[in-house]
């Protein structure tokens, strides 16, 4: 033993077989000699009833005085009952985000979320979180890291939030896998952006335009008629494009649907749609109402089909989503109650349906007109004889 310095270091020579120089003053504290040449640093201590090492940097890159504090900090931190060894063998352990994320996908997300569900959650790790925390240990991300990844995507903040959400998922997901223990999920009190709610409908005169161009469409007939359900049922794009025959009750004038957003439902059709759907030939082989290009499957891609529709139709912005938009304010405006409406769209909740009541203008204006025109035709009246 001597004191670690670096003339003592210096003068170490390198043997046939690595070995240890441990510091006379500080005890745990020491330099391990490989047979190259090579000098490094260490702490040893007893940790769990062993003998644990940490390196902590060669010599070279570190100065004896300054490898010296760190082992003091190791070796402080062994008193206080600490463990860096241990610490350090749950680091190198730790998956990256990018790792995990992908064990998220196919383990949690496969088992637990419907299909669409799935998409999205793969688009927001493979295109928001990997990008820019990917090549993070879980055990190392912050809550500074998460609120630089959101606002980095301020400019969509609909995106934003459902990235943080998905990302609060996997933190928590993480936690019951005891993948990280320190019970600190770094998106909580992360503060989410404002979202303006899009609710767009179609005037009559647009639905006009929107008719012919469906009209005149010979060359994409499914899409056609995906469109076309979409407007007449009030529908999701969704339960529209995975729709098969057998869940046609034609003679109860319904959609029976095993699978949506809000669990298995029936959807109650009109005679328009029931009339759609008998003018569409079914293919053999194909269980689909919507079938697409591979055979026995579906139509997949709606967007592009869409958007030269909507294009034609000179209705740029529109998405499909609105056209449920739609059938939601043309049921108000023809005089159904906010209950029939949800009962319609197939809402759970109350409130979810509630989004709509705004749309309700013109029963609100007449009622308003009468109002005002009772108090203008008093107002106009001449006054009594004798009334004070």
């Amino acid at each position: 033993m001597t004191k670690i310095t670096k003339r003592s270091v210096d003068a170490t020579t390198p043997g046939d077989k690595e070995f240890f120089l441990w510091d006379e003053e500080l005890k745990g504290f020491g330099l391990r000699v490989y047979p190259s040449g090579r000098k490094m640093y260490l702490a040893q201590f007893r940790a769990g009833g062993r003998i644990r090492r940490v390196n902590i940097g060669l010599h070279g890159a570190l100065t004896p005085d300054a490898a010296r504090t760190e082992a003091m900090k190791h070796l402080s931190e062994v008193r206080l009952g600490g463990d860096p060894a241990g610490e350090r063998d749950r680091r190198k352990a730790s998956p990256t985000m990018k790792e995990f994320g992908q064990r998220f996908l196919d383990e949690h997300v496969a088992a637990h979320c419907k299909p669409s569900t799935q998409g999205e959650y793969k688009r927001s790790v493979e295109l928001f979180i990997n990008p820019k925390l990917g090549s993070h240990r879980i055990i190392d991300v912050t809550r500074a890291d998460v609120v630089e990844l959101h606002q980095s995507m301020k400019a969509t903040p609909y995106q934003a939030n459902r990235t943080l959400g998905v990302l609060s998922i996997m933190f928590t997901v993480a936690h019951t896998w005891g993948v990280r223990t320190d019970g600190v999920n770094p998106c909580w009190k992360v503060k989410r952006y404002k979202e303006v709610k899009r609710e767009r409908y179609l005037t009559s005169d647009e639905l006009a335009r929107l008719g012919k161009v469906l009209r005149e469409s010979n060359s994409e007939p499914e899409a056609v008629n995906c469109i076309r359900l979409l407007l007449l049922t009030g529908c999701r794009l969704s339960e529209i494009q995975t729709l098969k025959w057998e869940h046609v009750d034609f003679d109860a004038g319904l959609l029976r649907l095993p699978e949506s957003k809000t669990g298995a439902k029936l959807v109650a059709i009109g005679q328009a749609a029931i009339n759609v759907l008998k003018a569409i030939p079914r293919i053999e082989g194909n269980s689909y109402v919507i079938t697409g290009q591979i055979e026995g499957q579906h139509l997949t891609d709606m967007q592009r089909p869409w958007r030269r529709l909507r294009k034609r139709a000179g209705l740029d912005g529109l998405r499909i989503h609105d056209l449920r938009h739609s059938f939601a304010s043309d049921a108000l405006q023809l005089g159904e109650d906010l209950p029939m409406i949800g009962k319609l769209l197939g809402h759970t909740q109350v409130q979810t349906t509630a989004r709509y009541a705004h749309l309700k203008t013109d029963p609100i204006r007449t009622a308003a007109d009468k109002v005002a025109g009772a108090i203008a035709h008093a107002l106009a009246q001449p006054v009594k004889q004798g009334a004070a």
